[in-house]
């Protein structure tokens, strides 16, 4: 069945003692992870903050020094590492000098969705994670018993990825950890004639490989995706994009998917949306895009893990 969806994607199945997004406006937003509350820009939070008072409570404030990086100002110890639970899935955090604490709350939709639609049709081939960041994905995929290759061009990240499998019991699922520029990975994939069940993808705007490769969104993600779909098995397959890269919306992914394969408007099921954060008063904070194609049409699940 066919299916076209830009509605936001408003679910963050977190508990609240997990995760909680508390405030936004004026560029920035303020979180809580755990015990923690974070103040940290976000470019999308536009508008006045409607709960002033509750920014008294941030534990700790991210300002920005040059470019994308900065520092944090602690308003009290935090520690260096803790963790928080999805589900079964245990993440370990820490804050970095870009702002980031190694967790996109905003995909945990997307895992939610990735766990049932494996547990309903079980893979019989590997499922491919590139830019797999700290794993979020690849460990919803291994929990649903699926062997997942899991590629990231950063050693240490990959280290962190290992960390958050282990702490949620799954350091022994069939899981390959590989450090690789993604563009060369799929490229030496599709000469050895490799396929994949499903493929999840979820570029920065800008980043490099282990050896200095350069990856620019705009000019590199149309080669990347098109290589993707090639790698795909084409009776059983999902793809599952996402992007934070400013000036990305649904006209240009709708472009980019029908300009690479006219036809898939014709099978399966696709969906295209904005991805959002809920607040508790109701409110949704814009957080990228989503794009996911499945050629066996298994709706998203009602439930979450």
């Amino acid at each position: 069945m066919f299916q076209v969806d830009c509605e936001e994607w408003g679910a963050t199945p977190f508990q609240t003692q997990d995760y909680e997004l508390l405030d936004f406006g004026e560029g920035r937003r303020l979180e809580r992870f755990g015990a923690w509350v974070l103040d940290r820009p976000s470019p999308a939070a536009e508008g006045p903050p409607v709960r002033p008072p509750l920014w008294r409570m941030a534990h700790s404030r991210f300002e920005r020094v040059r470019g994308n990086l900065g520092r944090w100002v602690d308003q009290t110890h935090v520690p260096q590492r803790w963790t928080i639970r999805w589900g079964p899935l245990v993440f370990e955090l820490k804050r970095n000098d870009s702002g980031h604490v190694g967790l996109f709350p905003e995909q945990a939709a997307n895992w939610n969705w990735l766990y049932y639609r494996l547990r309903a049709t079980p893979p019989t081939k590997p499922i491919l994670n590139l830019f797999a960041y700290t794993g979020g994905a690849t460990l919803a995929a291994a929990l649903a018993g699926a062997e997942v290759i899991h590629v990231d061009a950063a050693r240490n990240v990959v280290g962190w990825a290992r960390r958050n499998a282990e702490h949620s019991g799954l350091e022994n699922r069939p899981i390959h950890w590989i450090v690789e520029d993604a563009r060369k990975f799929v490229r030496r994939e599709l000469r050895r004639g490799k396929s994949y069940e499903g493929i999840i993808l979820d570029p920065p705007s800008y980043g490099h490989g282990p050896r200095g490769e350069a990856f620019q969104f705009h000019k590199d993600i149309e080669a990347l995706v098109r290589m993707c779909f090639e790698l795909m098995a084409p009776d059983r397959g999902f793809f599952l994009f996402t992007c934070h890269t400013p000036g990305y919306g649904t006209q240009q992914v709708t472009r980019l998917i029908h300009g690479i394969r006219p036809e898939i408007w014709q099978y399966g099921e696709l969906k295209i949306r904005m991805m959002a954060i809920p607040t508790a008063d109701g409110r949704f904070l814009p957080s990228g895009m989503m794009v996911r194609w499945d050629a066996l049409g298994v709706p998203a699940p009602s439930n979450k893990l």
